[in-house]
């Protein structure tokens, strides 16, 4: 899901058809600039890359037209999908869930004020209020409504209940092939010796916190044993967004996460995991 970085700058990852009508889609991260009028998209985070990296990609928001949802017809075999439509070109881009793409829609066309809430001039008749009420209440019926970032969003009841069944089958399938997994995702970490940052596949268990090179690997690079944690919390001291560390006896793991609500879950989940294998009051989870 998209975040506010440290400059209020809208981030997160998603998947862009570089060629139009290719078919191919490639994941990068993007940076949605309201207050330098562009979007720009980089190979990963800027911060996990070599020290003024520039970006593969690049749209000035005064050239976007028109964002919207995909219909199925347009892109039959790409779910989450949303275009930009950006004087001669249309940018094809698939989001990671439904709620993802919502966001991102809505943050661009509030970026490039293509949409602006409709704020009634007077006040409606008690008459008018009651048809009103009654149209909205039969629409509601359809539709699950929630407030993202200050807006109304409306998303139908099928596609909730759609991404319900499919977050069963995954976590069916992660359990399937790895048993006990409370928590897991790709994280960025920080090397040991060149100071390197590199995204792993982490994954916590009963015992450890493991991380392996992708998600398909079945041997850990290396796993961190709960009774070896001292502390798990935020990290402030270097200039990361939704950064932690994990301090045992031996060493200092530095772990930077997407997004600041995967942060807070991470280690949440961690020093619940190692209050619950030691005991109350055994770990600082700040």
């Amino acid at each position: 899901m998209p975040y506010l970085d440290r400059q209020n700058r809208i981030c997160g990852f998603l998947d862009i058809e570089e060629n139009e009508n290719s078919g191919k889609f490639y994941r990068r991260y993007f940076i949605l600039d309201a207050l330098r009028n562009s979007l720009l998209w980089y190979m990963d985070n800027p911060q996990n890359l070599p020290e003024g990296a520039n970006n593969v990609g690049s749209l000035r928001l005064s050239y976007i037209s028109k964002v919207n949802e995909v219909s199925t017809k347009q892109k039959p075999k790409t779910e989450f999908c949303f275009v930009i439509n950006a004087l001669s070109r249309r940018y094809f881009l698939q989001a990671n869930d439904a709620v993802d793409l919502k966001d991102w829609v809505i943050a661009l066309n509030n970026a490039t004020k293509i949409t602006v809430p409709k704020i009634p001039a007077v006040t409606q008749s008690t008459d008018a209020a009651t048809v009103i009420s009654q149209t909205q209440a039969t629409s509601r019926q359809a539709y699950k409504t929630e407030i993202v970032g200050g807006v109304v969003v409306h998303t139908p009841v099928q596609q909730v209940l759609y991404l319900l069944r499919f977050l069963v089958n995954f976590i069916g399938y992660l359990c399937s092939l790895r048993p006990n997994v409370v928590r897991s995702g790709y994280c960025v970490k920080q090397g040991n010796v060149r100071k390197s940052w590199k995204r792993r596949f982490f994954i916590l268990d009963e015992q450890h916190v493991s991380y392996y090179k992708n998600e398909t690997d079945k041997d850990a690079l290396r796993s961190i044993r709960l009774r070896d944690i001292q502390k798990v919390h935020e990290c402030l001291l270097l200039s990361r967004d939704n950064l932690f560390e994990i301090i045992t006896s031996t060493r200092t793991f530095y772990i930077q996460t997407d997004t600041p609500e995967e942060m807070n879950g991470w280690i949440k989940d961690i020093g619940s995991k190692i209050q619950d294998f030691r005991g109350p009051s055994k770990v600082k989870c700040i």
